[in-house]
């Protein structure tokens, strides 16, 4: 509770230096080193919700510092796993943790779960044995519940073949998979994926797998009505009988804004690669509107609504309240959205 410390920027790579320190200074109890990296993690939360109180934060620096720490944490839980394993054929893993969602744009908020696939590569015999060990060892330790709390909530369910693929991933089973089987919500999927931890080899050539596959030619009507059918699908799931409006599903949302980039992602970094970067949806949209595939004003403020939705959405969960807000209240953010919904996907 230092006030210097309260309004300073955090320092992230001196952060991460000295709690892994202090982990390492209590090796191998196990229990003390989760229960350090879960009273640090709330700290610095705690610090970011306070400059976020005073409006030192922007909607975009705030998720990206969150984003950082998540990063953060996940570099240091790898190594602690990994040492718990008997049974290591290497010194150091050939492992990487892949973001997707909220953490993999960059847009974490405070009650965000955390989507994550695990891909390794190595051709070691017993490679895909000792890997599943350490992916399971990794979500436990980022999940599990202790006396200072948990860390994330995780959700595994984006890697191939979902929940009845296996847990950890052989880089090239990944590319295979994304190349030859993938459904197009999959696709949808990495167009906000990144490299978040472990071993930055395997992360360059995931980036080059991604790269790869959100540059395949697509035909748009078929792309559109693969889209349509995932929204309209999500919408149903999601429909409630609520007077107010849901920030994230209801039409004119979070959902809408994030769909309309995913497709003009996948449907036009064929010839624009600069589409494949990620990003975020604000600077993605502004990028569409540069090069005239939407309507540059309607991209400028649509981000705009996307970044007054978030900012809302954050304001709902700090008070423990559902994503929902009266009509009235986003009127004019919800229209930017569906009149750029409409001039993308009206018929």
């Amino acid at each position: 509770l230092d006030d210097r410390a309260l309004e300073s920027a955090p320092e992230w790579v001196g952060f991460r230096r000295e709690l892994a320190a202090q982990l390492d200074a209590v090796e191998p109890d196990m229990e003390r080193q989760m229960d350090l990296m879960r009273e640090q993690h709330h700290a610095k939360v705690f610090r970011l919700l306070t400059q976020d109180i005073a409006g030192l934060l922007t909607v975009e620096k705030l998720a990206d510092h969150l984003s950082e720490l998540a990063d953060s944490m996940l570099a240091l839980t790898l190594p602690l796993c990994w040492r718990k394993i008997k049974i290591r054929h290497r010194e150091a893993p050939r492992f990487a943790v892949i973001s997707y969602g909220k953490l993999g744009g960059k847009e974490l908020g405070y009650a965000s779960d955390l989507d994550i696939v695990f891909l390794y590569d190595d051709e070691a015999p017993e490679a895909a044995e000792v890997y599943t060990r350490l992916a399971q060892r990794t979500n436990t330790w980022l999940s599990s519940q202790t006396a200072a709390g948990i860390l994330f909530e995780t959700d595994l369910r984006l890697r191939p073949n979902g929940d009845a693929g296996l847990i950890a991933c052989s880089l090239e089973s990944f590319r295979k998979y994304q190349l030859e089987s993938a459904w197009v919500w999959e696709h949808q999927a990495l167009t906000r994926a990144r490299f978040s931890a472990g071993d930055a080899a395997i992360g360059a050539a995931f980036e080059r797998i991604r790269d790869e596959v959100l540059r395949l030619p697509r035909y748009l009507a078929e792309l559109r009505r693969e889209v349509l059918a995932m929204r309209q699908k999500m919408r149903d799931a999601h429909a409630g009988k609520s007077p107010l409006f849901d920030l994230k599903h209801d039409a004119g949302g979070l959902v809408d804004v994030e769909f309309l980039v995913q497709y003009l992602v996948l449907g036009h970094a064929h010839t624009h690669p600069e589409l494949t970067g990620n990003l975020g949806n604000i600077a993605l949209l502004r990028i569409a509107g540069e090069i005239g595939l939407i309507p540059a004003d309607l991209a400028a403020a649509c981000g705009d609504s996307y970044r007054e939705l978030r900012r809302l959405q954050h304001r709902q969960r700090l008070n423990d309240q559902p994503s929902r807000v009266p009509g009235e209240e986003v009127e004019a953010a919800r229209a930017a959205v569906v009149a750029l919904w409409e001039e993308v996907f009206a018929t």
